[in-house]
């Protein structure tokens, strides 16, 4: 489990169901937390896997942490994978790929 700012953000990006498998068919999930780009959203219960990504957490307002997308994206390009295309290694489908690089 995540670290996360605050017990009510660990507690709706934790949410379990006991009716849905997946929290975008559950009404009571409501926050998306993706550990590879380390980015949070709201969940657009619209039938899809849509999400607003978020910026503040909505229950302390603090600044959530800087998205890490375009890093993803740079790194697999940097070793030549198109993850369009290609077979995304395992360690880019979290955020273990995040402790393999050298920090800005």
């Amino acid at each position: 489990m995540n670290n996360h700012c605050c017990q009510a953000m660990s507690s709706r990006v934790n949410v379990r169901c006991d009716q849905h498998d997946d929290p975008f068919a559950c009404p009571d999930a409501l926050i998306k937390f993706s550990a590879g780009f380390q980015e949070y959203g709201l969940i657009i219960h619209d039938g899809g896997t849509s999400s607003i990504t978020i910026d503040f957490y909505p229950w302390c307002g603090r600044r959530l942490p800087e998205s890490q997308r375009d890093r993803w994206f740079d790194e697999l390009e940097r070793r030549g994978i198109d993850p369009w295309e290609d077979d995304v290694p395992a360690e880019f489908q979290d955020d273990r790929w995040l402790t393999t690089l050298p920090q800005d």
